[in-house]
């Protein structure tokens, strides 16, 4: 009888052995939610679904244009709903991109995790934000990869309404946390401070530090333990900044939030705003037309600068903001319909367009702040950069500032033709997943 409690012991650290191994089944079903081992960490699950990728991606999947996946190449559309511009090449192009992002297909089925953690506001007060962690179905992550996302206009787009693009690096076996950012998900009826470099990636970070004890908790904590960062436009500049606070704040191998790093990724990014604001006055057109309210609004509310919104943006903008912008129920792409015009002059004041006026000079002092070429600092974990000299969305001149300005930076830069901003996205993730597969391969390669 001596015996019992030991073999009952046995059978307690024997299970606990084949949880955290985590080598399950793929039709096992597994419950992520709330249990006794989770309640009392940061990060609370509110919904867990499974996504098969075995036959495309979902229908909640949208481009950076706002436009569905599925809606690409769907000529039956009614006008109304069609993108305001197609990618620079043709959709088939873009239709056989999508087909090499799903290629990788050792897994198929994803677990997507909807939870919520803590965070800081604009103003240092404790906020509840939210995100999406995406895992594999049939065994732990290889690693972990931060995603920073694109800019969405709808909270429909939020990656804990929807299935991020980026998603298809789980068929290759990686796991992603991707936050909402203030504004989307449960904050999103609060305004989204759009490229408030700091705050954002503050942010992003304290999404992962609430998320990797949970993993570790469910036993899916992944096989090695380095992160990496990724993102596109909006996403491109947040993960650079995401680099940034790591590096300073959090490269301490002593500190108990210590985040090593293991590669970087940032595509299309507006890593100079003032340089994009620029581009938009000096050629008198904005080819994104929703990123000139977007960015006004996160500069003079994200840095509560002294001036109006009717300041800097025609009349007709002003009085739409809180229905096209804030309600957060209209994609970027209705947005730019609703806007009607590609025109700067037709959105922004006189004043707005003299980049001398008073109230320029300090708009421009804060995108220098909310740009992170002007940090004082070069990154030092691995860079792989992307941008296409065709992008009309966010111009080139990012990417060239960004290579001046970091000349000695571990950064591979890959710039070049590769149509508009929407291909160029979805041929940046494919260009992450085959570095991942090269990467792995050069590693058993060794190993052998």
């Amino acid at each position: 009888m001596r015996n019992i409690p030991i073999r009952i012991a046995v059978i307690i650290l024997s299970a606990a052995a084949l949880l955290s191994s985590c080598r399950f089944r793929q039709d096992e079903f597994v419950d992520f939610m709330n249990t006794e081992t989770t309640k009392d960490l940061k990060f609370r699950v509110i919904s867990q679904t499974e996504t098969d990728l075995s036959n495309g991606l979902p229908y909640n999947c949208y481009l950076p244009d706002g436009t569905r996946v599925h809606d690409l190449c769907d000529e039956s559309l009614p006008e109304e709903s069609q993108p305001l511009k197609k990618p620079a090449t043709s959709s088939v192009t873009a239709t056989a991109v999508l087909q090499d992002l799903l290629k990788y297909r050792n897994q198929n089925r994803v677990i997507e995790i909807v939870g919520t953690y803590p965070s800081t506001d604009s103003n240092g007060n404790e906020i509840t934000l939210s995100g999406k962690v995406m895992l594999p179905k049939n065994g732990v992550p290889k690693r972990m990869i931060l995603v920073s996302h694109y800019t969405v206009c709808s909270n429909a787009e939020a990656p804990s309404n929807c299935f991020s693009l980026e998603g298809v690096l789980v068929n290759s076996g990686y796991g992603l946390i991707i936050p909402d950012y203030i504004g989307y998900g449960v904050t999103a009826d609060e305004v989204h401070p759009y490229l408030v470099m700091d705050l954002t990636a503050h942010n992003v970070v304290d999404m992962y530090l609430a998320v990797k004890p949970w993993l570790e908790a469910i036993g899916r904590k992944a096989d090695d333990p380095s992160l990496d960062l990724m993102g596109y436009s909006q996403g491109g500049a947040t993960t650079m900044a995401v680099q940034y606070l790591i590096e300073t704040d959090y490269s301490n191998a002593n500190d108990i939030d210590h985040i090593m790093l293991h590669r970087v990724f940032a595509g299309g990014g507006p890593y100079d705003v003032q340089a994009t604001y620029e581009r938009f006055v000096n050629t008198d057109t904005a080819g994104y037309p929703v990123a000139v309210p977007l960015v006004l609004q996160g500069m003079i509310k994200g840095n509560k600068l002294n001036m109006e919104f009717s300041d800097m943006m025609q009349p007709r903008l002003c009085e739409h903001m809180d229905e096209w912008i804030n309600s957060k129920i209209y994609t970027s792409a209705q947005i730019n319909k609703l806007i009607g015009t590609k025109v700067t002059h037709e959105l922004l004041t006189e004043e707005a367009m003299e980049q001398k006026s008073e109230k320029v000079a300090e708009l421009y002092k804060a995108m220098t702040l909310n740009s992170i070429i002007a940090y004082d600092w070069e990154p030092k974990a691995s860079v792989y950069m992307m941008h296409s000299m065709d992008d009309e969305t966010v111009p080139y001149t990012n990417a060239t500032h960004a290579r001046s300005h970091w000349k000695e930076a571990n950064i591979t830069y890959n710039f070049g033709h590769y149509g508009g901003h929407v291909l160029t996205c979805l041929r940046f993730i494919y260009a992450v997943q085959e570095l991942l597969a090269q990467e792995e391969a050069e590693r058993r390669k060794y190993e052998d």
